[in-house]
């Protein structure tokens, strides 16, 4: 007789479980920061972020029914349509909030803004690099130097399209997730050190001669003569200090620090917010947390975080599937890197770029995006149960059929 389990056996609960808490606490600090700054649009903010997981919910377990073949075979078909869909910001803008931001990053039509399509690309990217990877390293068993440079060379392909949009976009903050996604892909991938140590330092020289320039008398307007937009000098001006202009250029990122400040150890309390923070419902939304629930309630939210990484490792080490493998690298690269820079930029150690907090900030494009990539590793563990019951199955056939012989 087969032993078949049911459905909801197969799912992942220890997976789903930091996930349902981050969204919770996402659904209250938008809750806050909207009753504070909106009190008149509480109820269509909040209940469209709750259409927005819902529609992200379904979206998973969707996906996590997705077979390996099948997801293989319409990863180039999502990563061409993706592609598509980044064009429409450079077409269907708001001209009102391309000045407020800097970047044409939304698709807006008839004054109506509708999803960020870069980040539907950064799942579609990282399934295609994943499969990239694992269709060269089938091809070159044999590892040399060249053939690293080669691997290289091919991933930047799809790449390279992807960051062209962004700087057409002009959407920095993305182009650095991507390449977050793409860095950490490489080095697991199995470059040659090598390669990768001469890269890093250069790397880290150039940033450091970046820095020296911009501090430098006359950088900045060196930096703005040869191109660089103004709002992107703004940003690095308010990391390095502050509270220079707290009461323009620098406002948000002063006001950020203040309200996480005042937060102290426990929080002043749920709903008692007393700054403003521009746009604390999306890019500002940890100083929320900070400012009512204190370190308590930023360490909690930290922790769910590792919970949610160290599960999914887990689940990665569990399924020993190559292509998984490499979309659940790529999928952890993104969401440490928007954890660090969200949370790092509101706290006032990295420079602001507008990244969202995943499963937290408001926005329809990010939780659903999030939520798909969660769909990938239920889909992984889905996968690998499935594959567990049908050895099983076989195992027992194969005694059955082994017993009736040796009984004859």
């Amino acid at each position: 007789m087969k032993r078949t389990s049911s459905l909801e056996s197969r799912v992942d609960y220890a997976l789903i479980l930091p996930v349902f808490f981050l969204l919770l606490i996402g659904i209250t600090s938008v809750y806050i920061a909207v009753s504070q700054d909106y009190p008149h649009n509480v109820a269509p903010i909040v209940g469209q972020q709750l259409i927005w997981i819902f529609l992200g919910i379904g979206l998973a377990f969707l996906v996590m029914l997705f077979s390996t073949k099948f997801l293989w075979t319409v990863t180039p078909i999502l990563y061409a349509l993706g592609l598509a869909l980044m064009v429409l910001p450079l077409v269907f803008y708001s001209p009102e909030l391309v000045a407020s931001t800097g970047a044409k990053n939304w698709v807006t039509i008839r004054g109506v803004t509708l999803f960020q399509p870069s980040e539907f690309m950064k799942i579609s990217y990282i399934v295609m690099m994943a499969r990239s990877i694992v269709s060269f390293q089938k091809k070159y068993s044999v590892r040399t130097l060249q053939k690293d440079f080669q691997l290289i060379a091919y991933l930047a392909a799809w790449t390279i399209p992807v960051l062209l949009l962004l700087y057409f976009q002009k959407d920095l903050g993305t182009s650095l997730v991507f390449l977050a996604i793409f860095s950490g892909m490489v080095l697991l991938s199995g470059v040659s050190w090598k390669i990768l140590l001469p890269t890093f330092l250069t790397a880290l020289v150039l940033l450091g001669g970046f820095l020296l320039l911009f501090i430098a008398p006359g950088g900045t307007t060196f930096l703005h003569n040869i191109g660089m937009d103004t709002y992107k000098i703004n940003r690095i001006v308010a990391w390095l200090d502050p509270f220079k202009n707290a009461k323009s250029t620098t406002y948000q990122q002063a006001q950020s620090l203040i309200a996480i400040g005042s937060g102290g150890l426990k929080g002043l309390g749920f709903n008692k917010t007393n700054l403003l923070v521009p746009v604390r419902e999306s890019d500002m939304i940890f100083t929320v947390i900070g400012e009512d629930f204190g370190f308590i309630g930023g360490v909690t939210l930290i922790g769910l975080y590792t919970l949610l990484i160290y599960r999914m490792l887990r689940i990665t080490l569990q399924s020993n599937n190559r292509f998984y493998t490499y979309i659940s690298t790529g999928y952890i690269m993104m969401l440490l890197f928007h954890v660090f820079e969200n949370i790092g930029a509101a706290i006032g150690v990295l420079p602001l770029t507008g990244i969202p907090l995943p499963f937290i900030s408001q926005g329809g494009s990010s939780i659903i995006s999030n939520l798909i990539g969660v769909g990938l590793m239920l889909s992984m563990s889905y996968q690998y149960t499935l594959s567990n019951e049908q050895r099983h199955n076989k195992s027992r056939a194969y005694k059955k059929i082994t017993i009736k012989r040796v009984e004859r």
